[in-house]
């Protein structure tokens, strides 16, 4: 007698694909400090926003309003120097619950350290991870390239420009090879032509690595150059007034600020200022 045909097994069930986590979102943050008078200040209120994980692509949002409106402390937020009154902040999934290498930060003022050549400023953070000599040397010096300052590379920030000095910070933050960069302003105190070369760097850093940039300005030229997405803020405290999808992502050359396009998308930026209301310091180009 034949043995019975074995039943074939029903086909495992299809993998569901898990959904990548934001490189960055925060869900209804707002922040309050203490005033010096005892009272309580509102510096952010109810924001929400996510910037989705591109692999391969980096991705440059800008938050642009007037000084003082708050922006600066939603940066903050992120780099987990400071903690949401209310709300919650999250890169790739994880609750920031404090500073991190994976995020970089460069500020407006410089930040070099005076002691150390402009190569070991670079190599500050990897020597606190205790990379190993040699491999920290070597990437440090392939970032002081990538900034266009390798004949400076043993060289005292006292010696530098001030763009130069910017070039090293954003070296240094670039050399832990961080998730997210959070640049605060770092280009305010240069003059317009220096600000330019810097604004074509940080967009080549952008798109050669996985970077996702989160850039505070209040200049609109600035914002409407660089961004991929603008996050407009009214005064403080700060609330989303309008996300605006910036269109020209490819070709960014200084000659696009003549076009038609962007000088359509800048206006378009200012209307929602006006009509919102938004007052206070906005710089209209540089």
């Amino acid at each position: 007698m034949s043995e019975p045909s074995a039943v074939p097994s029903a086909p495992p069930p299809p993998t569901q694909a898990l959904a990548t986590p934001p490189r960055v979102e925060l869900d209804h943050v707002s922040v309050r400090f203490a005033g010096r008078d005892g009272t309580s200040v509102e510096a952010v209120r109810d924001v929400s926003l996510r910037v989705d994980d591109k692999p391969g692509a980096g991705e440059l949002v800008v938050l642009l309003g007037p000084s003082g409106c708050g922006k600066s402390t939603l940066l903050r937020v992120v780099a987990g120097l400071v903690f949401p009154t209310s709300g919650s902040a999250r890169v790739r999934g994880r609750p920031v619950e404090g500073p991190g290498p994976d995020r970089g930060m460069v500020f407006q003022a410089y930040t070099s350290f005076a002691w150390r050549s402009v190569r070991r400023n670079v190599e500050y953070g990897l020597e606190l991870q205790g990379v190993a000599k040699a491999e920290r040397r070597k990437r440090a010096l392939e970032l002081v390239d990538a900034v266009g300052l390798r004949e400076f590379a043993d060289a005292w920030p006292r010696t530098l420009s001030g763009g130069m000095k910017q070039r090293v910070a954003i070296a240094r933050s670039l050399a832990n090879r961080p998730d997210v960069l959070l640049m605060d302003e770092p280009f305010g105190a240069l003059d317009p032509q220096t600000r330019w070369g810097m604004q074509s760097l940080i967009l080549d850093v952008c798109r050669k690595a996985d970077n996702t940039v989160l850039f505070v300005t209040h200049d609109v030229a600035e914002a409407v150059y660089l961004a991929d997405t603008i996050y407009i803020l009214s005064a403080r405290p700060a609330r989303i007034v309008r996300r605006v999808d910036v269109p020209f992502f490819e070709d960014r050359d200084p000659a696009l600020r003549r076009g038609a396009e962007f000088k359509r998308v800048e206006q378009d930026v200012l209307d929602t200022l006006h009509q919102s209301g938004v007052s206070g310091n906005i710089r209209v180009g540089v």
